[in-house]
């Protein structure tokens, strides 16, 4: 079979697309400065920029949202009459967490079995990459045909809704026919697919008060309430003894009507270790894309290293909470909140603050973009069938674009499969899927341009 032109193409370009995804990936873009210095997330943006501009993008700009960040637009006219399309990919990236955990540095691209590794790779500088390969090869194959609109956030994995914002004040600039969130991922290497629904999130901080200083272990425990031990116990009433979160008044029984996720494949791409149950009931699926989830992300205490025999005064957590769709994350929230301080144990003093919230999404998979992508993504996947399935994770830009652009069509594509590990150790990316995403793209705009045409 001979292969498309568009794919011959995309296979020259690749060497350029690890050259440039290795200085993307150097920036240590965590978009919190208590972490990473902010110089780091203004000079990723930059490169981005750049980037725009080098492809003949106009109107390139570094936006300052209301969250102190950043995010990069540009836009790239086409053919007179065209639709115009949304590419979205966002620059932040996790913080690399243990990097001694790390077999290559976290900042540093690396090439091992057949895999880029570096913390953004998949998640999701890569995606702005895969955005940048089709209008490349489009552009070697007979120019882009359609009206093009990048933005790149900067501030997506914190969850702290500056773009959101800036959208809501500037509707007029994301303003597309169809849009691209190139931010998710595929159910597995190979497979080609679409993602139906996002669940929403909220996270919140509390803490824990129940003395006016640390106290000596030995003379006062056993009486005087210990912070520590009472954030265990509040902590706990979030789990049913099966793992099953239960927030008191939080729906937890809905089904996922789709394509299923095997246990022993779940178990495989989770790296549960052997003996060790999955927690919850019903289908990997229900759990994973229909139900709500909690998770103790982080707790402040003392480290094991130089701890001292001492009841603890004070004990803060930071709680995700995933929210499925129909559930609304604003309700989720209160709900959370009011658990929290209905289950604090022996009077302790609770305070609880909102760190960020978005809301689920669920895409029109009905809509005629979805069968453009299925034929891009048939051509550039041969042998394979487009499939839809759910994220458990969370773009809360999603809906704020729904709302502000209701006759949009949005479709979620991208290279987080579950081999990627984004938001753990040793994340990578396949360059085979960025290149197969990258060739899907650029035939999806042939296809959404010739649809509109017709």
């Amino acid at each position: 079979m001979t292969a498309h032109p568009i794919s011959e193409t995309m296979a020259s370009l690749m060497p350029r697309a690890k050259a440039e995804l290795t200085e993307l990936v150097a920036f240590q873009s965590v978009a919190d400065p208590a972490q990473f210095p902010k110089s780091e997330c203004e000079a990723a943006a930059a490169w981005v920029a750049d980037a725009l501009r080098a492809e003949d993008f106009q109107d390139v700009a570094l936006l300052d949202t209301p969250d102190g960040t950043q995010s990069v637009y540009g836009f790239l006219p086409g053919p007179a009459g065209a639709p115009t399309v949304l590419l979205y990919a966002h620059y932040d990236v996790q913080p690399p967490l243990d990097e001694s955990a790390w077999i290559s540095p976290p900042f540093e691209l690396t090439e091992r079995e057949g895999r880029w590794f570096g913390r953004g790779a998949a998640d999701c500088k890569g995606g702005f990459i895969m955005h940048l390969l089709a209008l490349r090869a489009l552009k070697a194959n007979g120019g882009v045909p359609v009206s093009v609109k990048v933005i790149a956030e900067g501030s997506e994995e914190q969850g702290t809704g500056g773009l959101e914002r800036y959208a809501e004040a500037h509707p007029e600039l994301l303003a597309a026919d169809t849009i691209v969130i190139g931010d998710t991922g595929n159910f597995r290497v190979g497979l080609p697919t679409v993602t139906a629904t996002l669940r929403g999130m909220t996270m919140l901080r509390v803490t824990l008060d129940t003395l006016e200083g640390n106290l000596h272990s030995g003379q006062f425990g056993g009486a005087a309430p210990d912070a520590l031990a009472a954030m265990i116990q509040l902590l706990a009433s979030l789990r049913a003894e099966d793992g099953t979160t239960t927030v008191d008044g939080l729906t937890t029984d809905a089904e996922w009507d789709g394509l299923q996720y095997p246990q022993s494949d779940f178990r495989k791409d989770a790296k549960v270790l052997d003996g060790v149950e999955l927690i919850g009931t019903g289908t990997v699926a229900d759990r994973i894309w229909a139900r709500p989830a909690v998770t103790v992300i982080g707790i402040d205490c003392p480290p094991v290293v130089g701890a001292t025999p001492s009841l603890q005064a004070s004990a803060r957590a930071q709680i995700s909470l995933r929210v499925p769709p129909g559930q609304d994350a604003a309700e989720a929230t209160k709900l959370l909140t009011a658990h929290l301080k209905a289950h604090a144990p022996w009077g302790a003093r609770v305070s609880v603050e909102q760190v960020g919230q978005g809301q689920a999404f669920r895409a029109d998979t009905s809509s005629p973009a979805y069968t453009s992508m299925a034929q891009a993504m048939e051509a550039a996947y041969p042998g394979e069938k487009m499939q839809t399935s759910g994220m458990g994770g969370s773009i809360p830009l999603c809906n704020t674009l729904a709302a502000l652009y209701p006759e949009a069509e949005i479709l979620l594509i991208g290279l987080s499969e579950p081999e990627a590990q984004i938001h753990a150790v040793n994340e990578s990316v396949s360059p085979e899927e960025l290149e197969r995403l990258s060739v899907a793209e650029a035939l999806f705009l042939q296809n959404y341009a010739e649809s509109k045409r017709s």
